[in-house]
């Protein structure tokens, strides 16, 4: 097939490079580098690597010296991270200091371990008296008492730890002279609940500044895919007017096309096998290659199958977030050094690590986002100079269009902007316990800060209050509980802690992401591999066989709460699946692929087979367009099946889903099932559908959503959540650690307790944003229907439609064996192929 490519100009890829490598090297006048202004020390350091500063990496400087903040917008191989440092590394060159100079902040942990590293070798290179560690969940305790009374210059650290250093006694001493702050990938924080903690942590941070009556606190924020810069702005500076917005005008090429193979894409599926000989020839062909896929499952799988094709013993590697941390480091390590041909990752790896010899990107299965896109591709080509290339691989045919999709969006740089939300109140009561934590407080004057962070600007005095009152007592309905008891105003008017024990479970609970239960695994008599899905293990027996850490594995058993494994040669294993896995399509990628389906030139350029698969649509059925639903209804055996082609998101669609099922109930149409995909949902029934006006209509989100979920166990996994940030189930105990069933089992009844004696408790109407935040997706549907409504092509089909075909895959798919899907998938295309040839 043909597919795709573009050769592209300036394109913003996330970076955390030290420097814009030999991308700058010239050959340099002395004069040259005098005018700059930089210190005789960084002329000469520049001089000696060959390089010249950049124009903004200059202008940082002279922001940081004049007071203000910088948001730096800039392409791999623009030396932003440099950039954010130069100022910090110049000031402690030219007076003494003690204490924590620059507070550095990265979104993973393995970022700040690597610029760590990349920021260590010019300051030795140039003999600067500057200290640099680490603060992350991943730092050995002594390490971090010591920095407690001896801290360094520069700390790299992550928004959870800074709360919890926050949440000190002594924070004020600690912070109270900070200079800089730097914040790297800044957009990876939007619109997340790590963003809501970090603004309220920066919040802090600049009241305790206030109390030493320092020098102003400058805010450096770093990314290559930000949509909107003036949202980021408030976060770095209560004044917005006073940061400035560099982007430099350099030119940053992006080689990206679609692979070409000979192989015929399959109808579903997502793990691309049918691509494996290319993929494979790829890495021959390429020095370092970068393999990204979505989910922890794909990585196993596919690095299994690399393994098993790899007759030429290339050395590849795994890392994804469940592996063993040692695992994990040892893995960035080698491929730092050089050792590794390829590695294997998920999004741990999105951000930032400097690996300059990576000369690919291979995108495994459709990149469901631009900006997430962008930011992978970027990992390859750390040089302004040298194109950042990526090959993306469908996995079925519907992720063609995905692709081609996203091609066109990083052509045209058209990055998603993600959406705002109000600051979650689970993630306000985690914070209003760690300031008490520090000391105590003053209801109002905390009001006042809390209100300066972006996320919560527009929080009522009452909400506020709401929120103390529950982490004061627990709401009405929890107050008879004295666990619940966290904090208590004194006669002084201040609030404050109400036990030592308070302040000891909020530091070994702290945080915003509420990891799915988990259980270690071992090899019998040997290493600990990593952490799999308690859910997972619970489905096993002995004797079963899986994939986990790259290796087959035989389950043994359970012993003191960690799986038991030995290795295995097993031929049709199981592969952990891991919940929240699946990535949401972006609004931006849904509304391109739309469009491409209505451009007769797109279609054109497709693959043979899969244009000749939406041709034939074409003929029998309808096309999704932007301006009008396509839904399709056909008969299949007994059942009546409704298709309806949204392009909104699993999310989205799984909770239309459920509300098409239950208003099918009430009208008579004798719903049986749904299966949902990002691009489609579809329901089948006894009775068939005849016209779907009055299914899709806005009025859907009214009764039934709110019914709906108050019986499903949605609600209650999402409280699970809330109440786990929120502070009111711990995991973590003092010499204890809770169960992920007692977690379970405490979450439901405190659940149910709230909805029968106090329905309107902040966490339930935490709980209920939450899901409409995330789960539900309900503000995307609910824009879909109003968009939609009155605007449905119908079409009643004899059979079903070429579109159809990866969603009757999609049913029941979970659960028949592999050799099942195969017999099916087998059975399906024979028949569309016997229509196909009936049409011709």
């Amino acid at each position: 097939m043909k597919p795709p490519a573009t050769s592209l100009p300036p394109s913003p890829s996330p970076a955390s490079e030290s420097q814009a490598s030999e991308s700058q090297a010239s050959e340099l006048q002395a004069s040259e580098l005098q005018a700059s202004g930089l210190p005789d020390i960084f002329e000469a350091w520049f001089s000696s690597k060959g390089w010249r500063p950049h124009d903004h990496q200059l202008d940082i400087i002279t922001q940081w010296q004049n007071g203000r903040s910088t948001l730096l917008i800039a392409p791999t191989g623009a030396g932003k991270t440099l950039s954010g440092f130069l100022p910090s590394l110049i000031d402690l060159t030219q007076k003494d200091f003690d204490g924590i100079h620059t507070l550095y902040i990265s979104p993973l942990k393995a970022l700040a371990t690597d610029i760590a590293r990349n920021l260590t070798a010019p300051v030795e290179e140039m003999g600067l008296p500057i200290t640099i560690e680490t603060r992350t969940g991943d730092t050995p305790q002594s390490r971090r008492n010591r920095q407690r009374v001896a801290p360094p210059h520069i700390l790299l650290t992550t928004p959870e730890s800074l709360e919890l250093m926050l949440g000190w006694p002594d924070a004020a001493r600690l912070f109270g002279q900070l200079q800089t702050i730097i914040i790297d990938e800044i957009h990876a924080l939007s619109g997340t609940k790590r963003g809501d903690l970090l603004a309220l942590s920066l919040c802090k941070m600049r009241q305790l500044r206030q109390t030493t009556k320092a020098h102003p606190l400058r805010a450096i924020g770093l990314s290559a895919t930000v949509a909107n810069p003036a949202r980021f702005a408030a976060l770095l500076s209560p004044d917005p007017d006073q940061v400035a917005i560099l982007t430099p005008p350099l030119t940053k090429h992006i080689s990206v096309s679609m692979l070409d193979t000979k192989a015929e894409l399959p109808w579903a599926g997502h793990a691309a096998h049918y691509a494996l000989p290319e993929i494979y020839q790829l890495l021959l062909d390429h020095k370092k290659t970068l393999i990204f896929v979505n989910t922890r499952a794909q990585a196993e799988l596919l690095f299994q199958a690399l393994w098993l094709a790899n007759d030429e013993n290339l050395k590849i590697g795994l890392h994804h977030g469940s592996l063993d941390v040692a695992q994990r480091r040892k893995v960035e390590a080698f491929m730092a050094q050089g050792k590794l041909d390829a590695v294997v990752a998920t999004s741990s790896l999105d951000l930032g690590i400097d690996w300059a010899d990576i000369d690919l990107v291979v995108q495994i299965g459709a990149p469901k986002g631009v900006s997430r896109l962008v930011q992978r591709i970027g990992r390859a080509g750390h040089n302004l100079e040298v194109a950042s290339t990526a090959i993306l691989v469908p996995a079925n045919r519907f992720e063609v269009l995905e692709v081609m999709a996203a091609i066109h969006c990083v052509e045209k740089m058209q990055l998603d902007d993600s959406e705002e939300h109000p600051g979650a109140l689970d993630v306000l009561a985690q914070h209003i316990v760690g300031c008490a934590v520090s000391g105590p407080f003053d209801e109002e004057a905390l009001y006042q800060s809390v209100i300066t962070a972006p996320p919560y600007a527009n929080l009522s005095a009452q909400d506020f209050s709401d929120v103390l009152e529950f982490v004061a007592s627990g709401g009405y309905a929890l107050q008879h509980y004295e666990q619940f008891h966290r904090l208590v105003k004194g006669i002084d008017g201040l609030w404050r802690v109400t036990s030592p024990k308070v302040a000891q479970r909020w530091r070994m609970n702290i945080g915003t992401i509420v990891e799915t239960v988990t259980m270690k695994v071992r090899l019998k008599s040997g290493p600990m591999l990593g952490e799999i899905e308690e859910y997972f293990v619970q489905n096993l027996v002995t004797g079963d066989h899986f994939i986990f850490a790259g290796r087959m594995l035989e389950y043994v058993g359970i012993k003191g709460n960690i799986v038991q494994t030995k290795i295995s040669h097993a031929s049709e294993p199981k592969v952990p699946a891991y919940a929240g896995g699946r990535l949401p399509l972006s609004q931006n990628l849904a509304d391109t692929v739309r469009h491409l389906m209505q451009d007769e030139t797109a279609l054109a350029a497709m693959p043979d087979d899969v244009a000749f698969w939406l041709g034939l649509q074409k003929k029998r059925s309808g096309m999704p367009s932007s301006e009008r639903l396509l839904v399709e209804s056909f008969k299949r055996g007994q059942k009546h099946y409704m298709v309806a082609y949204c392009f909104e998101g699993r999310n989205a669609h799984q909770t239309l889903g459920m509300l098409l099922t239950r208003r099918m109930e009430r009208l008579g149409f004798g719903p049986l099932g749904f299966v949902a995909t990002d691009y489609a949902v579809a329901v089948w029934s006894v009775h068939p559908v005849l016209s779907p006006d009055n299914l899709f209509q806005s009025d859907l989100l009214g009764d039934d959503l709110e019914e709906w979920m108050a019986e499903s166990t949605m609600l209650k996994r999402s409280f699970r959540q809330v109440a786990t940030i929120a502070g009111l189930i711990e995991k973590r105990l003092p010499g204890h650690e809770k169960t992920g069933k007692q977690m379970t089992v405490n979450s439901d009844l405190i659940y149910d307790v709230l909805r029968r004696h106090q329905p309107d408790h902040l966490l339930l109407r935490a709980t209920e944003q939450d899901a409409a935040r995330g789960l539900t997706d309900i503000r995307r549907l609910s824009d879909m229907l109003t968009r939609f409504e009155g605007k449905i092509d119908f079409w009643h089909l004899d059979y079903i439609s070429p579109l159809a075909v990866p969603l009757m895959l999609e049913v029941g798919r979970e659960s028949v064996t592999a050799s099942g899907v195969t017999d099916m998938l087998a059975e399906l295309e024979t028949t569309l192929i016997q229509e196909m040839q009936g049409l011709a």
